[in-house]
């Protein structure tokens, strides 16, 4: 498969065409954002860190028969998914109060939410990905009454498999955002899954090991992202 022009650039990923018009490469870089941006660096590692990363989660997640856009490793910063026609809905799953549920509502950060919360935002940076729900979904055209229901279903499902395979290393799926596309029809796990797009602490000491480090300034992030890498076993080679 060749890699051709760059199709779109975000924050953090850059996107390839490639000769087979049905599968993208994606393309993890060094830099990390937050704030919407505002805040950016290149962090040395990070791009083959979070594309190994991903690679193993999203392996985890087909055996687990949740089909996604993955399909192999391109390179250690490079992997070849599916090319989907993405909802621009995402889907967040809370197990434990952290981040903008804390601000928004005042509770403590750390209180274990059961059951798990569900939300959905729209995926759009100008309007800071607002809070949304089926109906707005429904009337602005962005997802079907059915696609909804299939993503949130396999958003829990995500909950199940990971929370099992992260407590197995000492740690807790505090939080998660999911994207989904569609692909010959069928709702399809898209994006990525690594530490800058979920919240993962040490269970005994709920020392922070995700893109929160960089948010706040404690430092240690790409050693923070390995470390929950090995726990889980994921090979950086």
């Amino acid at each position: 498969m060749e890699k051709r022009q760059q199709l779109y650039a975000g924050k953090a990923k850059s996107v390839y065409h490639t000769s087979d018009p049905e599968r993208m490469i994606l393309h993890f870089r060094d830099d990390t954002s937050a704030f919407d941006g505002e805040r950016m660096e290149s962090l040395a590692r990070k791009g083959m860190v979070n594309n190994k990363f991903n690679a193993f989660i999203m392996q985890k997640l087909e055996a687990a028969g949740i089909p996604t856009h993955f399909d192999g490793l391109f390179s250690d910063t490079e992997c070849v998914v599916k090319k989907l026609e993405m909802i621009p809905v995402e889907c967040v799953v809370r197990n434990i109060a952290a981040g903008s549920l804390v601000r928004r509502l005042g509770v403590e950060e750390g209180i274990e939410l059961n059951p798990p919360t569900f939300e959905l935002f729209l995926k759009n940076d100008a309007q800071h990905d607002p809070m949304i729900n089926e109906s707005l979904a429904e009337s602005f055209g962005w997802a079907t009454p059915e696609q909804l229901a299939e993503m949130k279903r396999l958003t829990f499902r995500v909950n199940d498999v990971l929370k099992a395979l992260f407590a197995d290393g000492g740690l807790l799926l505090v939080d998660y955002k999911l994207e989904f596309g569609l692909f010959d029809g069928e709702i399809v796990l898209g994006d990525e899954f690594s530490p800058d797009g979920c919240r993962l602490w040490d269970a005994k000491t709920r020392e922070k090991l995700d893109k929160d480090r960089f948010r706040q300034g404690l430092g240690g992030v790409i050693e923070a992202y390995e470390e929950v890498g090995r726990r889980i076993g994921v090979d950086f080679g």
